[in-house]
């Protein structure tokens, strides 16, 4: 009966609910292992006390907040949806509470940090001019990975400075600034060519064997360049997702126009960086100020 359920809680999710790959596969991991935790005993006959056992079970064994919060919603969800099937009247999770989880706020590249990590690419050979088109490209723009590697030649129109990049069924167009523009004039007409092995290949950014570059392939080159400009902060891909958030809003960028260009559905997410900017100055007024 377990097993079924999860299979179909497992269906709902990706067919109805249009889950993302990590969403499912996080929420379903986390209903498998409270049900391996419970050694055969049914999961519909459950009560709270049971669940918040494997909370703190989990906490004992040095799991996060994080995850115990994570583990809270996936149980109700999927207790939610044996309601919605008749199979439970009532949500065991309902009533349980997780730690609270210490809001971390993302890493942030000063200015200068910025203008040193995009330097580390070398134009002088084909993965210096593509690397550094990439790594233009992603603080012009601020978009995620997983839209950069998908991005084809006909997202790219550098006669407008524009690119067109689509997410989940939804198309925005992003600006791009003029170094940028020029990074990827240098590359898309000069060293895309050289590098591609199809002439029928879409992917805007290639690797070194001529076909779509990968995640790990681009994280790679994050570390590396992170490495060699011997910056201390953890650069990871999305850090300079973030760090295009914030500087734009220390510019005087207003909130509903970075959410458009980050393509977050949801303006809350955008107004972390409106916490971040407050953290920063608060920051340095407990530094600069003599008094404080």
């Amino acid at each position: 009966m377990e097993t079924n359920d999860i299979a179909r809680y497992g269906a709902y999710l990706a067919e109805e609910k249009h889950a993302s790959q990590n969403t499912l596969s996080s929420y379903l991991r986390d209903i498998t292992q409270f049900a391996e935790y419970l050694q055969g005993d049914d999961l519909r006959t459950v009560d709270s006390g049971r669940i918040q056992d494997y909370i703190n079970w989990m906490r004992g064994r040095g799991k996060s907040a994080a995850s115990a919060t994570r583990f809270l919603a996936s149980v109700k969800s999927f207790y939610n949806f044996l309601i919605a099937r008749g199979d439970i009247t009532e949500n065991p999770a309902k009533s349980v509470t997780a730690a609270k989880v210490e809001r971390k706020y993302p890493e942030i590249l000063t200015s200068k940090e910025v203008e040193l990590f995009l330097e580390q690419p070398q134009c002088v050979d084909a993965k210096g001019f593509r690397d550094h088109a990439m790594l233009e490209l992603l603080y012009a723009t601020g978009i995620r990975v997983t839209e950069l590697i998908s991005l084809d030649m006909e997202n790219l129109n550098l006669a407008a400075g524009v690119i067109h990049c689509i997410s989940k069924g939804k198309e925005r167009v992003i600006p791009l600034y003029h170094t940028a523009i020029k990074a990827l004039q240098d590359y898309v007409r000069t060293i895309r060519p050289q590098l591609i092995a199809d002439s029928s290949e879409k992917a805007l950014f290639v690797n070194m064997n001529g076909e779509r570059m990968s995640r790990q392939g681009f994280w790679k080159i994050i570390k590396y360049y992170q490495e060699k400009a011997g910056i201390e902060k953890d650069i990871t891909p999305h850090t300079l997702r973030h760090s295009f958030a914030v500087h734009l809003l220390e510019n005087g960028a207003d909130l509903r126009s970075i959410q458009e260009m980050l393509g977050h559905a949801d303006i809350s997410s955008t107004q972390i960086y409106t916490h971040v900017v407050k953290k920063q100055l608060k920051d340095v007024y407990q530094k600069a100020h003599p008094r404080a």
